[in-house]
């Protein structure tokens, strides 16, 4: 089967022109957050992967009035993760696999894909993804504001040379078993510009020469144990300042962190709400996972309900709006404690 070329798909599915004038002015808006310019939280939060677009429109919906909302402390972005990295066997994403059936059919996920992120985009949302499949990332690219290096890839030669290309800032999340060490070098790897083989829009294999991501940073997502703490973020953000880094930590509220269960990224969350507001300079951002309703089901599910995740459990939209507040204030209270100026002078130059 042949698939689409990159330009192809996006002839058609195109990207309007004023919603990709505000997916560059996200980017920007989110680099400002890294930078410390600008002094708000980012918060990434959404479904941990979409299978149903319109139910995950239906969210977008809901996030759109909570960001507008709370705009003055917080950079609220969407999750929107096509692509379910795995250890194993299973369903890997809607681009490979749209009909949920275990039966891959790439043709028919890149468009149905391509069209939930530019009408997602549309909302008014800046988008987070993250990137499993490098070839695949041509077709999506300009449609996100932030971007993830997963904890099963970060480790990767062809993962860290697309993160040097993306064109927004990127999260290097920690390896599985908890090791921060090879997040830290894909950042380090990523800021600098290389040789990479990518596909063209044409379709062609050619050889990109990257300029090097301005913003690549941590993402604390657990691993055999919790790396939420104070003491955890620190210890991040000393790697990346030894590696020539800003010490900029992103904190993932669910996968290790939470043990898995929906329910205890709530408490997580508290105690990260707690600590941004008593001013910890290394904490820029905070994900949690979260869908329309709590918890998760099979993707062989009969009957397969639209509003409940089918990969990790989520945390329903009642329970996530509480938190969405919580660290509004959190982050308003930091931005009226601590000086911009303060803020600005945490990274190193």
């Amino acid at each position: 089967m042949l698939l689409p070329t990159p330009a192809e798909l996006h002839t058609a599915v195109p990207l309007p022109p004023a919603t990709a004038e505000a997916v560059a002015a996200h980017r920007d808006t989110v680099a400002a957050v890294l930078d410390r310019r600008d002094p708000r939280l980012l918060v990434v939060v959404g479904p941990c992967s979409v299978h149903d677009t319109q139910a995950a429109l239906d969210y977008a919906d809901l996030l759109a009035g909570a960001a507008r909302r709370l705009a003055d402390d917080l950079v609220i972005v969407l999750r929107a993760y096509l692509e379910k990295p795995r250890t194993g066997l299973g369903w890997r994403g809607l681009l490979d696999a749209p009909s949920l059936d275990g039966k891959s059919d790439l043709a028919t996920g890149l468009r149905t894909g391509r069209s939930f992120l530019v009408k997602a985009a549309g909302r008014g949302l800046p988008l987070a993804y993250e990137f499993v499949d490098p070839v695949l990332a041509p077709y999506v690219a300009d449609t996100v504001s932030w971007a993830a290096i997963g904890a099963r890839t970060v480790a990767s030669q062809p993962h860290r040379g697309l993160a040097s290309w993306l064109p927004m800032p990127v999260g290097m999340k920690n390896c599985v078993s908890g090791d921060l060490a090879p997040a830290v070098a894909a950042a380090r790897v990523a800021a600098h510009p290389q040789g990479l083989p990518m596909l063209s829009p044409q379709g062609r294999l050619t050889v990109t020469e990257t300029v090097g991501n301005p913003h690549p940073h941590l993402v604390l997502r657990g691993g055999a144990g919790p790396n939420h703490g104070a003491d955890h973020v620190a210890r991040g953000a000393e790697l990346l300042a030894a590696s020539g880094l800003p010490r900029t930590v992103v904190v993932d509220a669910s996968h290790g962190n939470s043990g898995k269960d929906h329910n205890r990224q709530a408490e997580v969350v508290a105690e990260l709400a707690r600590r941004v507001g008593a001013g910890e300079p290394a904490l820029t951002g905070v994900m949690i996972e979260s869908y329309l309703s709590d918890g998760r089901q099979e993707p062989t599910a009969e009957p397969l309900r639209r509003d409940l995740s089918v990969t990790d459990s989520c945390l329903g939209w009642a329970r996530t709006e509480p938190l969405l507040d919580a660290l509004a204030l959190a982050s308003r209270h930091r931005g009226r404690n601590t000086p911009t100026a303060t803020l600005a002078t945490a990274a190193p130059v």
